[in-house]
C-alpha cells in the first residue's frame, strides 16, 4: 500500500477526442519526477456494447483500490476473441492516470483528485477515431456512439470537470493541461516538483536605455488586447521620498503561454491555452497554490516583478476574511470578484534609471517581442496625444442623495455609540448609464488631471478600469518585508499657495482626522501581526501629509517582517480588505456597512489592484479614485461607476462627511468634464 499522497487524474471524453494520446503524453511529462500508473478503460469494457458494465467494473476493481494506494486487479477484455483474458494488475503510484469514456462517471468522481474532460467537434472526432482504429471501429461507431449519448445524457460529466480541454491535436494539450494542473489546490502537494521547476524557470531579459511615456507605450503595444494590465507610476513630477514612483509595469494575455483567472462567488475559472480549469476553493486558497515564489533573475535583481500574476481583487472577497457573502455580487452582470492575468511577456519601465526592462518566457518568442518593443520605442511620441472630454459630459446620478447620506452618517455614529464599532468607512457610488466613450481616453483624462503613484488601467473583456489611486494597501518584499500605507484624512487643494498651506495646516492639526488615521494604523498593526516576526512591527511614519494634484492626504506607514515560512497569500488575506475602507474593528464594522449600504456590492471599489511576482514579492494598491466601466451588450456604450466615501467617527459632522464625498469625487468627475449631481 502506498503511504505518500496519491493524485488520481481521470481523463474522460467521447471517442476520437484524443484522450489516449493526452494521457500518454501527460504521463511522460509527469514521469520525469515520479512513478505514474496509467490505465485505459478499453482494457475492461466487455465488448462493443459494454460501456456501462465496463464503467462499473472500472470503479470497483481499478479505481477504488488504486485511490487508496493498493494494487488493482481485473479481467482484461480480448477484443479479438471477444472474451475475457487473463487477470491484469496495476500497482498504485503517486500519480494515477485513468483514461477512457466513463472515467469521470458519478461513481468515480469522489475518488478522483482531478477530472479532465477532452472535447473536439463531432465531425473531427469521428474522422480522428476512424483514422486511428480503421474499419474495425467503423463498423461499430454508431453502436458505441449511442452508448456514449446515453451515458452523457444521464450523467453530465463535462459540468463536473475540473479541467476542460479543446483538443487541437497539435501537441499543445499536455503542456496546457499541466499548466492548469499546477494552479489547482488538489494537485499542489503531489506536483510540488513541477511547481518548483516552473518557478525556477527565469524569463529571458533585455534592458534598453529609454524613458518612454508609459501610457503611450501601453497603447502602442496592446491597443486591442482583451486582457491587459497597466500599473503606472504617473505622478513623476511630484516628490517621491518613498520611491513609490519608480516603476511602471504593463502586460497582456497575448498567447497560449499566458493564463487568465477569474473568481466569482467562491469558484474560479482559469483559461490557459486550450485548457480551462475550474476550482471550488476560495480565492486566497487558489492564490496560495497558483502563486509560485522564489524565482530569481540574476541580471536584474532589483526588478519588482517577474511573471507572476497581475490584476484586481474586489471588495466582495471579504466573504473569505470574516465578512458576509454579498448575494448582489453573484449577479452575472457584476464583474468577477477577482481577475488576474499571468503573462508570458512583460514590460517594466524604471523611471529612475531611464531604462526599459523586457521579460519573456522561452516559449513566447522572446526575440520577436524584444525586437517589436525596441522598434516601438524608437517611434513613440514623448507622450500620448492630448485627449479632450466628450462634447456631452456624462451625467452621473448618486446612489444616496444628501439627506439619505446624512441619515446614514447618523446611523453609523449610533453604532459607534453602542460600542459596535470605533470607525465606520461609509461609502456610496455615482453611476452614469449608456455613455458613449472610450475607456482608454477616460484613463488618459484621469492621469492628466490627477497623477498618482498607483494609477492603473485594466481591461478584462467587457470590463475596463481607470484609476488614479494614491494609496498602497500592502506590499510584500521578496525577502519578506510587509508594508501598509493607509490614507485617512483628505482636504482639497487650494487655489493659492496661501490657501494650500492653510488647508495642509488644517489637516495635520485636525484631531478628528488624526483619530481616524491612528485607528486604522492600530487595525493594520493587528492585521500584520498575525504573520509577523516578533519585534519587527513598527510605524516609521504616522499622520504625514502628502499632496497630490487635487487633494492633500494624511498617510501613515506600518512595516513588519514575515515569519520564516509564513504563507504569503494568507498574510495578504489577513489584511484584506484594506482597513482604511472598512473601519475598526474590521469584522463587526463590515457587517454594519452591509446594512448601511443597503446590501449593494462595492465590487472592485475598496478592493486592491497590483501584482504577485514569481519572486514572492507583491504590491497592491487600494481601489479608490477609480472609474469602473462595463460595456453594454448591444452598443458601444459603457456604464460608468465611481465609488466614494469617508470614515465616520464619534465626532463626525454629517455635512462635513458629505462635503468630503464631493471632494473625493471631484478629481475623477472634473477630469471627465462632469459635475457632481445636483442635490
Amino acid at each position: 500500500m502506498a503511504t505518500s499522497p496519491v493524485l488520481v487524474l481521470g481523463i474522460d471524453g467521447r471517442s476520437g477526442a484524443g484522450k489516449s494520446t493526452l494521457a500518454a503524453e501527460l504521463a511522460t511529462q509527469l514521469r520525469r519526477h515520479r512513478e505514474v500508473a496509467l490505465f485505459h478503460l478499453e482494457d475492461i469494457y466487455p465488448g462493443w456494447d459494454g460501456l456501462q458494465a465496463g464503467t462499473e467494473a472500472y470503479v470497483q476493481q481499478v479505481l477504488t483500490p488504486l485511490a487508496r494506494g493498493d494494487a488493482a486487479a481485473w479481467k482484461s477484455w480480448n477484443w479479438n476473441t471477444k472474451t475475457f483474458g487473463p487477470t491484469s494488475t496495476l500497482d498504485a503510484a503517486p500519480v494515477i492516470i485513468i483514461e477512457g469514456v466513463g472515467a469521470g462517471c458519478a461513481a468515480a468522481r469522489e475518488l478522483l483528485g482531478v477530472l479532465i474532460y477532452v472535447q473536439v467537434p463531432d465531425a473531427t472526432r469521428k474522422e480522428r477515431a476512424l483514422e486511428r482504429d480503421g474499419e474495425i471501429f467503423a463498423a461499430h461507431w454508431e453502436q458505441w456512439a449511442e452508448q456514449e449519448n446515453l451515458y452523457l445524457s444521464a450523467d453530465p460529466v463535462p459540468e463536473h470537470a475540473d479541467i476542460t480541454v479543446d483538443n487541437r491535436a497539435d501537441g499543445s494539450a499536455p503542456t496546457h493541461v499541466l499548466r492548469a494542473l499546477l494552479t489547482l489546490p488538489a494537485a499542489q502537494v503531489v506536483l510540488a516538483a513541477e511547481r518548483a521547476e516552473a518557478a525556477a524557470l527565469a524569463p529571458e531579459h533585455r534592458c534598453l536605455s529609454a524613458a518612454p511615456d508609459a501610457a503611450a507605450l501601453f497603447a502602442a503595444l496592446y491597443p486591442e488586447e482583451q486582457h491587459a494590465v497597466l500599473l503606472e507610476s504617473s505622478n513623476l513630477s511630484f516628490a517621491d521620498p518613498r520611491a513609490r514612483n519608480r516603476y511602471s509595469i504593463m502586460a497582456a494575455a497575448t498567447t497560449d503561454a499566458c493564463s487568465v483567472y477569474e473568481h466569482r462567488a467562491g469558484s474560479g475559472v482559469l483559461r490557459t491555452g486550450s485548457a480551462l480549469a475550474r476550482t471550488s476553493s476560495g480565492f486566497f486558497s487558489w492564490l496560495a497554490s497558483a502563486w509560485d515564489t522564489g524565482a530569481l533573475l540574476s541580471q536584474a535583481p532589483s526588478l519588482p516583478f517577474l511573471p507572476g500574476w497581475l490584476g484586481y481583487l474586489g471588495y466582495e472577497l471579504k466573504r473569505e476574511t470574516g465578512g458576509s457573502n454579498n448575494l448582489a455580487s453573484i449577479d452575472p452582470a457584476h464583474p468577477p470578484d477577482a481577475a488576474l492575468i499571468r503573462p508570458a511577456q512583460v514590460v517594466i519601465i524604471d523611471h529612475h534609471s531611464a531604462t526599459v526592462h523586457l521579460l519573456a518566457s522561452p516559449e513566447s518568442e522572446p526575440a520577436a517581442f524584444f525586437a517589436r518593443v525596441g522598434t516601438l520605442l524608437e517611434q513613440l511620441p514623448s507622450s500620448p496625444p492630448p485627449v479632450l472630454p466628450a462634447p456631452l459630459a456624462a451625467q452621473f446620478s448618486v446612489r444616496d442623495q444628501r439627506e439619505s447620506y446624512l441619515a446614514k452618517v447618523l446611523a453609523a455614529k449610533e453604532q459607534i455609540r453602542l460600542g459596535n464599532s470605533y470607525e465606520v468607512c461609509l461609502t456610496t457610488s455615482l453611476h452614469a448609464a449608456t455613455v458613449p466613450c472610450a475607456p482608454w481616453d477616460n484613463y488618459l483624462l484621469l492621469r492628466e488631471r490627477n497623477p498618482a503613484p498607483f494609477a492603473h488601467y485594466l481591461r478584462f473583456g467587457d470590463l475596463a478600469v481607470a484609476s488614479t489611486s494614491p494609496e498602497r494597501f500592502l506590499s510584500v518584499g521578496a525577502e519578506g518585508w510587509l508594508r501598509a500605507e493607509p490614507i485617512k484624512g483628505t482636504r482639497p487643494r487650494g487655489e493659492t499657495k496661501q490657501q494650500d498651506a492653510a488647508l495642509i495646516h488644517e489637516l495635520e492639526t485636525s484631531p478628528k482626522d488624526r483619530a481616524e488615521n491612528i485607528m486604522i494604523v492600530d487595525l493594520l498593526r493587528n492585521d500584520l501581526s498575525h504573520f509577523a516576526q516578533p519585534g519587527t512591527l513598527s510605524v516609521p511614519r504616522l499622520c504625514a501629509i502628502e499632496s497630490y494634484a487635487t487633494v492633500h492626504q494624511m498617510v501613515s506607514t506600518i512595516d513588519a517582517k514575515l515569519r520564516p515560512g509564513a504563507p504569503r497569500a494568507e498574510a495578504i488575506a489577513a489584511a484584506f480588505p484594506a482597513g482604511s475602507m472598512t473601519g475598526a474593528p474590521k469584522v463587526s464594522t463590515m457587517a454594519i456597512l452591509d446594512s448601511l449600504e443597503d446590501g449593494q456590492a462595492r465590487g472592485l471599489y475598496s478592493g486592491s489592484v497590483g501584482y504577485f511576482s514569481a519572486t514572492g514579492a507583491a504590491d497592491l494598491s487600494v481601489v479608490i479614485r477609480t472609474l469602473v466601466m462595463l460595456r453594454n451588450e448591444h452598443a458601444e456604450t459603457w456604464d460608468l461607476n465611481l465609488g466614494v466615501g469617508g470614515a465616520i467617527t464619534a465626532d463626525s459632522d454629517p455635512q462635513e462627511e458629505w462635503d468630503e464625498v464631493r471632494t473625493k469625487a471631484f478629481g475623477v468627475l472634473s477630469a471627465l468634464g462632469s459635475v457632481f449631481p445636483a442635490e
